[in-house]
């Protein structure tokens, strides 16, 4: 999604979000990630405005003095940012992906299922299934922080199951140019 971004060609328009917007959005990014409001309101305080910057191919990025923290594509879900989820790493649930797809990852590839289901890779257990559809941080085995952020395009114990094709479709992962962009 931001293999090739730039900040001074691809924004169309930076507006301000009304109240009720970022009502709706608040309650939207509590309903899809799994964190508490207290975390957001660390996050994203009630009191701050949220603009809302317009990007090429239908992405919209919100930021807060404009440090970008949430994306978003078409009407899809809400993502964090991969800096913001560095400070805030349990966000979003964890995958974790074997040595040999590091490269791929920080490619751009999607996440195929057999890197997920790997002796490296990690899929939460059975009890705490991930559905498919759910923003994801994607882990690499033997590294602290996410390299990736992507949506799963099946459940995970389907990946555990079918193991082939896409398991984690890529929304942004470490070194491509929303990585680069500090403020916008």
């Amino acid at each position: 999604m931001f293999k090739k971004f730039s900040a001074s060609t691809d924004i169309a328009s930076q507006t301000p979000v009304k109240t009720s917007v970022q009502r709706s959005i608040r309650a939207n990014v509590l309903s899809q990630w799994k964190t508490e409001p207290e975390t957001l309101e660390a996050i994203w305080p009630k009191k701050e405005g949220l603009m809302h910057v317009k990007c090429r191919e239908h992405i919209s990025i919100y930021t807060i003095h404009g440090e970008p923290l949430i994306f978003q594509h078409f009407d899809g879900p809400f993502y964090p940012t991969l800096r913001l989820l560095h400070k805030y790493p349990y966000i979003l649930p964890m995958v974790k992906v074997d040595r040999g797809a590091i490269r791929f990852l920080l490619a751009g590839a999607h996440m195929m299922c057999p890197g997920l289901t790997s002796a490296g890779g990690y899929l939460p257990p059975a009890d705490a299934a991930l559905p498919a559809n759910t923003p994801v941080a994607i882990h690499a085995e033997g590294k602290e922080h996410a390299v990736g952020v992507g949506i799963t395009k099946l459940g995970t114990e389907e990946m555990r199951t079918v193991n082939k094709g896409v398991g984690v479709e890529i929304a942004t992962y470490l070194g491509d140019d929303l990585w680069a962009v500090q403020t916008l």
